[in-house]
């Protein structure tokens, strides 16, 4: 769909509100690129709470897009948060900001969350619940989670979506993209953070989000995967109280995965602890191919018998077994001192976004290889091992599938959390173990007839379709219906541009040739001057903002 500005005053209080925190913090160049200005210069007296000479002039460029996101509420702090996972795309100081992202949300009124539990279930909420805490325990962007206890005695959290979420949220999504498509279009050289494509990748993880149902699903999933697994503690879903807008699930006990203290006084084992929390993500990752997407120490809980707890599901990625087999290829190639391999490797886990320098790649990745071959196991930082790897994709404009950036990020902050758990912590040690077994199970000869048997299906029904679609192509091509599609790029652009130039032409000769006839008609000294010279001075003035106009644009 075609993005125009006027299309961004749909909602003309939100986009005004748009408008003034980008001017209030700096921004005022960027909605002049965007040709938005002459829409807004009407009201900029209005919208502008701030003069700009009160901006302060200190704030760096990421500061202040933390600070107007932020100033701009829940949506675009979560859209914040999303863009921290991809620093494939997003500069580095940018990504340091974004981290610091903190959602201040305040909670909404416990009669609303209580008539919304009555309405989705048809019952009062004394029959829902036995006990039912009106004082939220935590509020989001999304919703905000009560303490209650079920019939049963057990204690559970309920979590209940915000009122009028999903209007606003879409609401902003629709702004969002039309700026990102106005971005990509006037200001060239944002290809490479690629704006419409992360304002889909964010409208799709705030969807999954604000749907409570997916997140039951999910832990369910989780629940199933680890019921033989001692190490991790799912919370139990009451699908009888939860639907697309609630989440009833059990109430997780236990101390945050930063709390020290509150973890030797439940008497275990720190290096213990660091450890188990490895191997669960490890085996996540690398053997499930479902992972918790976001593992830092508020969304994990140790428990009374050790075990840990993981709690938020909205955040979760997925790796097929194509990624997880090129991620554990890089490990090996790194072993290995294979830079060709991991040069082949690199160019098949990232999306190009401009023509790759081969020669610079190349010397990158045998630099990016050396630094790490030989190191000892003991001392390997897998964190900044994976964040050297990023570096690459960026600087190469490599785009990274959105769900390996996402475990890469997630690894990132699981070994920076076993640290703080455990100063010894040292996550190669757990990740060691899986990569062997993955790179022997590729190798194992049931697998690799399985593989091959697949392979042999798929090449014997394309050698059976074959025929089929030649007699097709044949036939089209007997009847003249043979059609050939060709991609123009940019070809709207120029298209819009031939319009432009026509309508200016055209208004330029209907101008002058109204001047010329009416100043005749002047000259002749008609009785009808009355009527001439008010055409003839609308004529000038008309003149006058054809060529104002064209002067404005830049282009003469």
């Amino acid at each position: 769909m075609e993005a125009h500005p006027l299309r961004i005053f749909r909602n003309l209080s939100r986009s005004r509100e748009i408008f003034t925190v980008l001017l209030n913090h700096g921004f005022g160049d960027l909605l002049e690129r965007l040709k938005l200005r002459r829409y807004v210069q009407w009201g900029r007296r209005v919208i502008l709470r701030k003069r700009q000479s009160e901006i302060p002039q200190h704030y760096t460029t990421a500061e202040r897009i933390r600070m107007a996101l932020e100033e701009l509420g829940p949506t675009f702090i979560k859209f914040g948060q999303v863009m921290s996972t991809r620093p494939d795309l997003v500069p580095a100081d940018v990504i340091a900001e974004l981290e610091h992202l903190q959602e201040s949300v305040p909670p909404f009124p416990s009669e609303q969350a209580i008539h919304r539990l009555e309405v989705e279930f048809q019952k009062p909420i004394e029959e829902l619940f036995a006990e039912f805490d009106r004082e939220p325990l935590a509020a989001g962007s999304l919703g905000q989670v009560h303490r209650a206890r079920h019939h049963d005695g057990t204690r559970v959290a309920v979590k209940i979506r915000r009122p009028n979420v999903i209007r606003d949220v879409e609401r902003d999504l629709a702004l969002m993209l039309d700026l990102a498509t106005l971005i990509e279009r006037h200001i060239p050289e944002s290809d490479v953070f690629d704006p419409v494509g992360l304002v889909n990748h964010f409208t799709r993880t705030i969807r999954r989000e604000m749907n409570f149902c997916r997140e039951a699903r999910t832990l369910q999933e989780f629940a199933k995967l680890f019921r033989d697994d001692a190490t991790l503690s799912v919370p139990f879903v009451y699908d009888e109280l939860t639907c697309e807008s609630v989440l009833t699930m059990e109430f997780v006990e236990g101390c945050r995965a930063d709390d020290q203290v509150g973890i030797a006084r439940l008497g275990l084992e720190p290096c213990q602890l660091a450890a188990n929390g490895a191997r669960i993500f490890m085996k996540m990752a690398f053997e499930l191919g479902i992972f918790h997407g976001d593992p830092h120490p508020g969304n994990i809980r140790i428990q009374l018998d050790g075990s840990i707890a993981l709690i938020d599901y909205g955040m979760v990625g997925y790796l097929d077994h194509a990624k997880r087999d090129q991620l554990v290829d890089l490990f090996v190639a790194i072993a290995h001192q294979d830079v060709d391999d991991a040069v082949r490797l690199v160019e098949e886990m990232g999306n190009p976004s401009r023509q790759i320098d081969d020669v610079l790649l190349h010397a990158d990745v045998q630099d990016f290889v050396e630094t790490y071959y030989g190191v000892e196991l003991a001392r390997l930082n897998v964190g900044s091992m994976l964040s050297d790897f990023v570096s690459i994709l960026a600087q190469h404009g490599l785009r990274c599938p959105a769900d390996l950036m996402l475990l890469i990020r997630a690894i990132v902050t699981l070994e920076g959390v076993g640290r703080r758990i455990d100063p010894q912590f040292n996550l190669a040690a757990e990740l060691a173990p899986y990569v062997e077994r993955l790179v022997k199970r590729r190798y194992d000869p049931k697998r690799m007839a399985a593989r091959a048997l697949a392979d042999f299906r798929v090449l014997l029904s394309a050698v059976h379709d074959l025929p089929i679609h030649l007699g097709n192509t044949l036939e089209k091509l007997g009847q003249d219906e043979l059609k050939v599609q060709l991609e123009h790029r940019s070809l709207d652009r120029l298209i819009t541009e031939f319009d432009r130039s026509s309508n200016r032409i055209t208004v330029g000769l209907v101008t002058s040739s109204l001047i010329v006839a009416f100043a005749l008609i002047i000259r002749s000294a008609s009785s009808s001057t009355w009527i001439t010279v008010p055409v003839f001075a609308l004529s000038g003035m008309l003149g006058i903002w054809l060529i104002y106009g064209i002067l404005r644009s830049g282009r003469l």
